[in-house]
């Protein structure tokens, strides 16, 4: 298990046609070009499209969520179904996994999840990952293939996690290909608001996890399938944004926790405990000015500061209701310095 993780996630946008239909040519684009990096990395393809690919089935289809998660049932053994003949040329089998956010709220759940991962690796075997939209508690709208992605990419130590758009890369103002980023809060002000009509993501979702997976040491690469080796090129840096990683010693658990898994509240601290928890301390309830959420002891909550900068991600020592009433209380603990890490 020497080899680098690489996490490639390609949205609905990047694998369709405009029917919605998978678009057969990408697919055999991402074998191909996927094959030839098959064994210097461990790979993991998380892939949109499940709704596409089965809606023409569901009579009747308007796009209720119902009929969604209908259409996603169907969709999902076809997308894999294509990802499977695609990739049999070059003797490399696929496996399915279809992943709820609870795997990652749960420690021993995502061990387990990981612990098939490298079982599948070991018989050098790709997984292609998508949300189990059929019996998720939360609406499709709200699950997004980049969440996923970077969740994966962080929770297992990744070396690169790349986005693919239908846009080639992050466009500045001029409407170009910025080819490398080294701060993503200064990016942001090229977001449109627009986005694919058949993905639920955009480019503010991808920067958003794109400053998540750097900071935790992920080399991110936005890029398109639009151009012959995009895949190639864009690992090289070559082609589409790259995004400079930052650094990170963390622990294979902090990184769990680091990835939020699934934020059930946050905080917002006073300059005080921000400070203090620079210096690696716990976190008390004197220095929280709010509580938002309902959580229970042990879930991971996020940190912010007053200024609404995210500080840090932590597991809960108190239950929400517990901190809101022991705001006043000395040495009240709401997390322990070894379960927050610092962003």
């Amino acid at each position: 298990m020497s080899k680098p993780i690489l996490v490639l996630k390609f949205g609905t946008a990047s694998i369709t046609l405009p029917s919605g239909e998978p678009d057969t040519r990408v697919i055999a684009e991402i074998a191909r070009q996927v094959s030839s990096l098959h064994k210097q990395y461990r790979v993991i393809i998380v892939s949109s499209g499940a709704v596409g690919a089965g809606k023409a089935q569901i009579k009747r289809y308007k796009g209720t969520m119902i009929q969604r998660k209908a259409a996603a049932s169907v969709g999902n053994p076809l997308l894999v179904g294509l990802y499977a003949t695609f990739f049999a040329p070059f003797k490399i089998h696929i496996a399915q996994s279809l992943c709820e956010r609870q795997h990652f709220a749960n420690r021993a759940k995502f061990l387990q999840l990981k612990q098939t991962f490298e079982e599948l690796w070991r018989s050098d075997i790709i997984p292609i990952v998508n949300e189990n939209d059929v019996i998720s508690d939360r609406e499709l709208k709200f699950s997004d293939n980049d969440e996923l992605a970077t969740l994966l990419a962080v929770g297992f130590g990744a070396e690169t996690l790349m986005f693919c758009t239908s846009v080639g890369g992050l466009l500045d103002g001029s409407s170009q290909i910025l080819p490398k980023v080294s701060n993503v809060n200064e990016v942001f002000k090229f977001v449109r608001t627009d986005k694919s009509f058949l993905g639920l993501g955009g480019m503010a979702s991808k920067l958003t996890f794109a400053k998540l997976a750097s900071r935790m040491g992920i080399k991110v690469v936005i890029f398109g399938m639009n151009q012959p080796d995009e895949i190639l090129k864009g690992l090289k840096g070559e082609a589409g944004t790259f995004f400079e990683p930052g650094q990170s010693n963390l622990s294979a658990r902090n990184r769990w926790l680091g990835s939020g898994g699934l934020v059930s509240g946050y905080l917002t601290v006073d300059e005080g405990a921000g400070k203090a928890l620079l210096k690696r301390k716990s976190l008390l309830a004197v220095g929280v000015l709010e509580v938002f959420g309902a959580f229970e002891a042990g879930e991971i909550i996020e940190i912010y500061s007053a200024g609404q900068e995210m500080i840090a991600v932590a597991r809960a020592r108190e239950t929400s209701q517990a901190i809101k009433e022991n705001l006043k209380t000395n040495n009240f603990e709401v997390a322990h310095a070894n379960d927050i890490v610092l962003l």
